[in-house]
């Protein structure tokens, strides 16, 4: 079994993880963590734990680590987007077809004002987006 475990452990914190380092090597034959980064994927820091000095090989690791879960995020976002286009979709679907008075009573304003600020919003970025091409050309 302790061939076949990593030499490094990510633990995933919302702003980004702590990374341990992986010891299998004692008396009690036990694994054990030891704590040696704090990683902050919003601000890009690092920060060792204690006393420890990072080696390169692991700022390597945590960079090569920050690159794929930042990259599995976005992608995470992307389909999240996807599934809330469908939940729309069947949120129209559904109070067309099935909705009682009183079901429409609870969440129609609550989704009027939602589809309205998204609505605005993707409006104004939109018209940012076709605005940038005639500020180019001048």
């Amino acid at each position: 079994m302790p061939g076949d475990l990593p030499d490094y452990y990510f633990r995933i914190r919302e702003n980004g993880a702590v990374l341990f380092k992986v010891d299998t090597e004692n008396r009690q034959r036990r694994i054990e963590l030891d704590e040696i980064a704090t990683i902050n994927l919003r601000n890009g820091n690092i920060k060792p734990h204690g006393d420890h000095d990072l080696t390169e090989g692991e700022r390597a690791l945590i960079e090569d680590w920050i690159a794929r879960r930042s990259a599995e995020l976005a992608r995470r976002d992307l389909d999240d987007i996807h599934r809330a286009v469908d939940h729309l979709n069947l949120t129209a679907q559904w109070a067309q077809s099935r909705a009682s008075d009183a079901e429409l009573d609870a969440v129609t304003d609550a989704l009027l004002l939602a589809m309205h600020d998204l609505r605005s919003v993707l409006i104004r970025r939109k018209a940012d987006r076709l605005a940038k091409p005639t500020k180019a050309a001048e």
